[in-house]
């Protein structure tokens, strides 16, 4: 039996994407190390990252951006991460497990998929840890590659979350291009 993981990295931060991972493997397929991404230091996740992208029958990462964060919702937003990672895959596993306690497909989508959403998931579900893993790993990448853009925001530490640091020069110097201008509307009273 194939078995897919979905989960996902960035819904709360003030700046960056929201960045949603699967990945397939056989049940009861294993690697040493694997947890929650929260669990793991960002070295452990780094070095797992390649051995699941090694180790997985397939796997597909998608970004959604601040502005359409801003225009759709994050709720929205992360389902439709999700939902293309769904849609990239060559593959159509036996059953999906989705991090959470809810996911709904686009309104504009009928497909029926097998999926169950499990709360801690990333904790409990080997596949699901290894996407919150190929997850997390892609958006700290993608952040850090933000900060040479817009270095005074202190992106390669704060990763884009509501550090006192970065409110502070959010306050000072206003949004930035990546920054979720919804997100950031109570810094501006």
């Amino acid at each position: 039996m194939i078995i897919c993981g979905i989960d996902e990295a960035g819904r709360g931060p003030l700046a960056g994407p929201v960045v949603a991972a699967s990945v397939l493997f056989e049940e009861g397929f294993f690697i040493e190390g694997v947890n929650d991404s929260k669990m793991l230091t960002p070295a452990q996740r780094e070095n797992l990252f390649p051995v699941i992208i090694e180790s997985c029958i397939e796997y597909s990462i998608s970004e959604i951006d601040n502005n359409v964060i801003d225009e759709i919702n994050i709720l929205k937003a992360t389902m439709l991460a999700m939902y293309n990672c769904i849609s990239e895959s060559k593959i159509t596993p036996d059953k999906y497990f989705i991090d959470g306690n809810y996911f709904r497909l686009p309104d504009d989508h009928h497909t029926k998929i097998n999926f169950e959403t499990v709360i801690k998931g990333d904790s409990k579900i080997f596949a699901i840890s290894c996407a919150s893993i190929l997850a997390k790993v892609h958006r700290d990448i993608l952040m850090r590659e933000f900060h040479f853009i817009h270095a005074e925001y202190d992106f390669h530490n704060n990763k884009g979350y509501g550090t006192k640091k970065h409110i502070e020069k959010v306050k000072e110097l206003g949004l930035s291009s990546i920054h979720r201008r919804t997100f950031c509307k109570n810094y501006f009273v």
